[in-house]
């Protein structure tokens, strides 16, 4: 059993993976992970409070968030995998998330990369496996990069994490990953100013973040197609529908719910394809 400690990092990083083990009980058909079922099982940590939370209608709504994310952001990586078998996987910001595993072909390359302190739970909790590397870096230090092999492509996700990055350092690092990697993508999750603020209620407060205006959300995604020239294209879909329409799956609050992230937050997947 290894042991997490009530308000620290470690425990930030379980909270998606709760919830994507909640959201597989509820909804065995949509969601099936056994994964996220085995690594809660091996914590020792009280789960009941975070359970009564993910219990209530909000709650489930909140682990279908995390359920569909992932099921988006894999779904991108398999298909740039279908023209790319041997490309690097690289998720940024990965936690303990195994969303690598989930595409894994056979004969891609998948890196992890998060602070070191996030690495070094991870190692114990989720060892790299065959053709997987974790790596400890903050991803403002480009460093990572050198660890990167792009010689058969790579695809770059990133899972609820660039709302912690301010905007100017995410405009940065896409720059200069476009330099680096040419005919790379990268995919993340996004809402708008308004999904931001509601945030701080929620994945922020729980990290300690009060300063929502500092901190990354985008309105359309035209403002990160004047990013750079460097940028083939940038596409967005829905988050909760537009890889796999959930809608008619759930009950009246969440298709409430469902059509408020759609219409007034902005929540979505946005696909840059770099030249």
């Amino acid at each position: 059993m290894y042991h997490i400690e009530k308000n620290t990092v470690q425990e930030t990083l379980i909270i998606p993976l709760f919830g994507r083990k909640v959201c597989s009980e509820h909804f065995p058909d949509l969601f099936e992970d056994p994964e996220a079922e085995r690594i809660c099982s091996m914590l020792d940590y009280d789960f009941t409070e975070k359970g009564k939370k993910m219990e209530s209608a909000v709650g489930l709504f909140g682990a279908l968030e995390v359920a569909q994310r992932q099921y988006d952001l894999a779904w991108e990586v398999k298909d740039y995998l279908k023209e790319h078998p041997g490309a690097a996987v690289v998720n940024l910001g990965c936690g303990l998330d195994d969303t690598f595993r989930k595409c894994d072909n056979g004969v891609c390359k998948g890196y992890n990369i998060d602070m070191p302190d996030v690495i070094e739970v991870r190692n114990e909790i989720l060892p790299a496996g065959e053709r997987e590397i974790n790596l400890g870096y903050d991803l403002n230090d480009e460093r990572w990069m050198d660890e990167i092999d792009p010689s058969n492509g790579a695809v770059f996700f990133a899972s609820g994490v660039l709302y912690y990055f301010k905007t100017d350092a995410v405009r940065e690092l896409f720059q200069k990953m476009a330099k680096r990697f040419p005919s790379a993508t990268i995919v993340f999750d996004t809402c708008n100013k308004r999904g931001a603020k509601m945030m701080t209620k929620t994945w922020l407060k729980e990290a300690g973040i009060s300063d929502v205006n500092a901190f990354f959300s985008i309105e359309d995604k035209a403002e990160i197609e004047a990013w750079c020239s460097d940028f083939a294209s940038v596409t967005a879909r829905s988050y909760m529908r537009g890889y796999r329409d959930i809608y008619n799956e759930v009950r009246i609050l969440h298709k409430m719910m469902i059509r408020f992230c759609d219409s007034l937050v902005k929540m979505q997947i946005i696909k840059v394809a770099f030249r």
